[in-house]
């Protein structure tokens, strides 16, 4: 019987020996080493990939990002000072300007980006603080549009605050009966903490009543006194949603007093919360007050995986007001993690790549269709890389990219020609 494709020469995370990954009706249906084929029998499927050595993995997965307002750095004016009340100034302006036609395209771009790179599992947060909730109609057309090939959540975001921006709380209603996938908020913006607390509680609630996910951006502050974490974390701890509801960026918790740091994180493991950092955003728009030394801007990730605790990384903002730079590569976010949060021992690299892969599923709470396992939907990444550290170390070139078992993305490795002395090499930056 003919497979729908093979991937032969696969190296895995787990295997020494190289293997060959067979798909068929777009499910992994056998992973075998050489020795446990017949070597007398050829190779047969309608399309066969020689990884030759390549890492192969399952595709990334971007939990936290904000496609509406992506490539729309300097419009209508750049970010001068580069802080993130200038960028949510300067986005309420852009945001005026939007259509429909707009944001899809753009949104678009930002998906063909991440495919492009492997990551075919995308959370993004989309602004309802628009009264005709453009960009939120833009998005569901897009996640159609883009679905099987690359699985798109939403989470319906108050970008200007959910008590202090008007009808903020019907319209977050409303994108959920248009078919919007989950509920988000801003506590740390909020006018006051007595209302940045009921904007929690009205998050939880309308969770509850459309039963969907909770993906809060939480603390996202320098302020050590920005305590909205033990709130969400008890609402999800009371209400049982703790596996369902995910604290985005917790920056505040960077400068926390350790004991009380210690405190609300074992309450998150009492509700089984799941995290999302952000690096490269974070580590850009935090510790803007500081004079010298400055903050990191990064929540404790240590201190979360040491509580057991599910945390995933995210790109945020891919050229917009907010961070004006990125491409959308996983890799970057991840190689940014390794270096700030000091994880760059060989043990701890494993577990980085594993926020941008095995961490990001169980956030997204895609686990049952998620993984390289015989019976998985074929969602692999071929990764010029030999393991973990040296896709990390390089961020390196995603050669294929396969959605269902069809290559959806193809890219030839970066090699360059150099010449010293009288000898000319060709080089890959590999030990």
């Amino acid at each position: 019987m003919r497979n729908q494709l093979i991937i032969k020469n696969a190296k895995l995370r787990d295997r020494d020996q190289l293997v060959h990954i067979a798909v068929d009706q777009g499910l992994i249906c056998q992973i075998s080493t050489y020795d446990e084929t017949d070597a007398h029998e050829p190779i047969e499927a309608h399309e066969i990939v020689d990884a030759r050595g390549a890492l192969v993995v399952p595709a990334f997965v971007q939990p936290h990002v904000h496609l509406d307002s992506a490539l729309t750095a300097g419009e209508p004016r750049e970010n001068v000072s580069g802080t993130l009340y200038e960028a949510i100034h300067i986005w309420s302006c852009r945001q005026q300007q939007i259509t429909r036609e707009d944001v899809a395209a753009r949104a678009l771009k930002s998906i063909r980006w991440h495919v492009g790179q492997g990551a075919l599992f995308i959370r993004s947060h989309v602004d309802i603080c628009d009264q005709d909730l453009t960009a939120v109609k833009a998005l569901l057309e897009v996640k159609e549009q883009v679905a099987p090939q690359v699985q798109l959540q939403l989470v319906a975001f108050p970008q200007e605050g959910i008590m202090d921006y008007p009808q903020a709380l019907e319209l977050m209603e409303e994108a959920l009966k248009m078919g919007v996938d989950g509920v988000g908020g801003t506590p740390h913006l909020e006018f006051t903490r007595e209302e940045g607390i009921e904007s929690i509680n009205r998050v939880f609630d309308l969770a509850e009543k459309y039963d969907c996910f909770v993906d809060i951006h939480c603390d996202e502050t320098d302020d050590d006194q920005s305590r909205f974490l033990e709130h969400v974390a008890l609402q999800a701890y009371r209400r049982g949603y703790g596996p369902r509801t995910t604290a985005g960026h917790t920056t505040a918790m960077h400068s926390y007093n350790h004991a009380y740091a210690d405190k609300v994180l074992n309450l998150a493991q009492r509700a089984n919360l799941n995290f999302v950092a952000n690096p490269l955003s974070n580590t850009s728009l935090m510790g803007r007050f500081d004079s010298y030394p400055k903050r990191r801007g990064i929540t404790r990730v240590r201190e979360i995986l040491e509580k057991d605790l599910n945390i995933s990384l995210g790109h945020d903002n891919i050229m917009d007001p907010f961070y004006g730079l990125g491409m959308a590569s996983m890799l970057q976010v991840a190689n940014m993690c390794a270096h700030v949060c000091q994880m760059t021992g060989s043990l701890e690299m494993k577990h980085v790549f594993d926020m941008i892969t095995l961490n990001g599923a169980k956030t997204l709470q895609i686990e049952d269709v998620y993984g390289l396992e015989v019976g998985k939907p074929a969602n692999l990444v071929l990764l010029d890389a030999r393991n973990e550290m040296d896709a990390i170390r390089r961020m390196t070139t995603a050669t294929k990219v396969i959605s269902l078992g069809r290559v959806v993305a193809s890219t030839e490795p970066v090699r360059t020609r150099v010449m010293v002395g009288s000898d000319e090499e060709i080089i890959d930056y590999q030990k």
